[in-house]
């Protein structure tokens, strides 16, 4: 048996709770690992509440889709991979199917990437998400060049550090947008170009005035909803506003009508785009690893619970006060 996080109805943090589970064997393309350390992401509070792009297909459920641990044993068709290896698990699955809210879970294969040495079990679980999802939409689908000017709004999250971290690899010019004064210190040090705080400051004309007049090439969005018509007029002609998250919860426009029809791209994405190909996911997995081993990249981790405090890890993220990732350790 192994302690699992189920929840029996849709809510908040406290309709989680710890129940022990068979989690079986593994079957076709399947591992079951020892689960060491879970990623926490918004995407698990918007499922448990009903909020999610993919909506909780049957209770009691099960959470998570990010974790480091150990493979205690894999099924027919699994090959790379046996009992013993350090691994991570990466998000490219419904948690309709699997969750590593658990001491041990079976995951499909596809989800697996060996553990590189220098990674712990926190940092293992706290690095792939926010890297994957800032390399996909900034190398493998925008073609981020050295030069470009990248404004990140809700810097101070996994993905929003990840993408700084990984505009300066390539010689971007990363714009951090935060919405208080409490973070921006910690943004520069994390190599922001510059700050801006969005309670004290115009975004639109700060961004212009950092561009002379010219826009950003990139504006990289997990906030959506009505905030989205100033985010869009801090675009360069010919630039995109990538919406990586729907923080807000409210309805998002489309601005270039409401804008005069400006030559802009608005696109949604997902770090599934690069998680579900192979070929994708594999030079993904290269770029952070590189970037692991030269030091540009890093796990920035806010807090550690243990999985008796998965409530509390919940109502800290939904406070918005982290500074990047938050990560539940698991004793065994």
């Amino acid at each position: 048996m192994a302690r699992t996080v189920l929840f029996h109805e849709l809510g908040g943090p406290e309709v989680m709770r710890l129940e022990d589970r068979d989690p079986g064997e593994p079957g076709p393309g399947e591992a079951r690992i020892r689960v060491e350390a879970i990623g926490v992401n918004r995407a698990e509070a918007l499922f448990r509440s009903g909020h999610y792009i993919q909506p909780v297909k049957r209770l009691p459920a099960r959470l998570g889709s990010e974790a480091a641990g150990t493979i205690e044993a894999v099924g027919p068709g699994v090959t790379g991979f046996e009992q013993g290896q350090p691994v991570s698990v990466v998000p490219n699955f419904s948690q309709n199917d699997y969750g590593v809210y658990a001491e041990r879970a079976i995951v499909p294969a596809t989800a697996l990437l060996h553990r590189p040495e220098q990674l712990d079990a926190v940092s293992g679980a706290a690095v792939w998400m926010p890297y994957l999802t800032a390399y996909g939409a900034m190398v493998e689908i925008g073609r981020m060049r050295a030069g470009d000017v990248a404004v990140v709004n809700a810097a101070s999250s996994g993905v929003g550090l990840a993408a700084i971290h990984t505009a300066d690899r390539l010689g971007a010019v990363p714009v951090a947008v935060t919405r208080t004064r409490a973070k921006a210190r910690q943004l520069l040090d994390e190599g922001a170009a510059e700050v801006i705080v969005s309670d004290e400051e115009d975004v639109t004309g700060r961004v212009l005035e950092l561009t002379g007049g010219q826009g950003a090439r990139y504006v990289f969005d997990a906030v959506a909803g009505p905030g989205v018509i100033d985010l869009a007029r801090a675009v360069a002609a010919g630039g995109t506003l990538f919406l990586w998250g729907a923080l807000s919860g409210l309805p998002t426009p489309y601005p270039g009508f409401d804008l005069g029809m400006p030559a802009l791209n608005m696109r949604t994405y997902t770090m599934l785009e690069i998680a579900r190909d192979p070929v994708r996911l594999r030079r993904a997995a290269a770029f952070v690893a590189s970037g692991l081993r030269s030091g540009a990249f890093r796990p920035v981790v806010d807090r550690v619970f243990p999985l008796e405090e998965v409530v509390q890890a919940h109502r800290h993220m939904e406070s918005g006060d982290q500074f990047g990732k938050i990560v539940i350790t698991v004793d065994h």
